[in-house]
């Protein structure tokens, strides 16, 4: 489960990078056919990869977030079936009226 997450925010950060690259090229058409200058296209890639920038560090918190959420309703639950499972045995244990037989060893000496 852990290794999706690790894909699935590595498949995010691929997207960013290949959607930056796509804004610094139209950018530079924009530039080069005088419809935008230089320095406000910088400005302009500036502010995209911010805005970019915060809504995946807001993704990747939310990410953490339910991630700990679904390991600790799992971990609960584990340890819930451990106790039930533990007074089964000792249920169990106490419910037996003879001893137990000492275990046999190699030559049949007690």
């Amino acid at each position: 489960m852990l290794e999706t997450i690790k894909k699935t925010i590595l498949a995010g950060v691929g997207a960013a990078v290949i959607t930056k690259e796509k804004v610094q090229d139209s950018l530079e058409d924009y530039v080069r056919e005088g419809k935008l200058k230089a320095d406000d296209a910088r400005i302009i890639a500036d502010k995209i990869a911010e805005r970019g920038r915060r809504e995946f560090e807001d993704l990747s918190h939310q990410a953490s977030a339910k991630a700990a959420e679904l390991f600790n309703r799992h971990d609960t639950a584990v340890t819930a079936r451990l106790a039930a499972l533990e007074a089964r045995v000792a249920a169990l244990e106490s419910s037996s009226s003879r001893p137990a037989a000492p275990t046999p060893t190699r030559n049949g000496e007690p």
